[in-house]
């Protein structure tokens, strides 16, 4: 990393250098840096930037069920193959009940790291807080989920 921090501290005395106006913004000098040919973007870093926007929007993809329940469509399921770790999307509407199930697992394990994190920094609050009434938390969602669903 160091040696890349130097590449853009050279393409910055090089824009200097080049009678450009400063000072400048560094969306100046990188519209230069790309326009001049002195950076680009790999290939790789471009194809991860796209991974990663197509994995948002698929979170956000959703469709009204038979009953009238807003669902989400895309589900992701991490698994290994071989000495890959992969990430596989599949459609609820017609994945198999195994792709669902894994998802629906390391979903739920996702929930319970948020709330075991939660609980910690709830802890060390009242603790640090010992004077004051502490803050409880409960992490017995039942009766959010059934007002949730009587709404």
């Amino acid at each position: 990393m160091a040696n890349y921090t130097k590449q853009l501290q050279k393409i910055v005395a090089e824009y200097r250098l080049s009678g450009q106006s400063w000072p400048a913004s560094t969306k100046s000098i990188a519209d230069w840096a790309i326009g001049s040919g002195r950076w680009s973007l790999p290939a790789s870093a471009a194809a991860q930037k796209c991974a990663e926007d197509i994995s948002r929007a698929m979170r956000e993809e959703y469709a009204t069920d038979a009953k009238g329940r807003r669902v989400r469509i895309k589900h992701p399921a991490s698994l290994k193959r071989g000495t890959e770790q992969l990430v596989l999307w599949d459609d609820i509407r017609t994945a198999p009940r195994s792709h669902m199930l894994l998802s629906f697992q390391q979903r739920r394990q996702q929930i319970v790291g948020d709330c075991r994190q939660l609980k910690t920094d709830v802890d060390s609050y009242n603790d640090a807080k010992q004077a004051e009434d502490p803050i409880q938390m409960i992490f017995d969602f039942s009766r959010d989920l059934a007002e949730l669903e009587a709404a």
